[in-house]
């Protein structure tokens, strides 16, 4: 099992190209199912803008191919 505070903690990574996408800021959870269905990752330089929220980066738990002990690997065709 994996905490939220530990998911937080690991560099997200696509497999595809290599990518470093981020660190993960939120999780959305299904709350009928009781399980994670996203994680999010704020896009570079929304750290400092107030209006950013449009700009995060949502990452499907299906996409999540392995979370190791420092980082998290992602399979994405492209970064919308």
């Amino acid at each position: 099992m994996v905490r939220i505070s530990e998911l937080r903690e690991k560099e997200v990574i696509n497999i595809r190209d290599g990518s470093r996408i981020g660190l993960i800021e939120d999780v959305k959870v299904d709350l009928s199912k009781g399980e994670v269905t996203a994680v999010i990752i704020p896009r570079l330089g929304k750290v400092f803008s107030l209006f950013g929220k449009n700009q995060d980066i949502i990452i499907n738990w299906n996409d999540i191919m392995k979370i190791g002990i420092d980082t998290i690997l992602v399979d994405l065709k492209e970064i919308e």
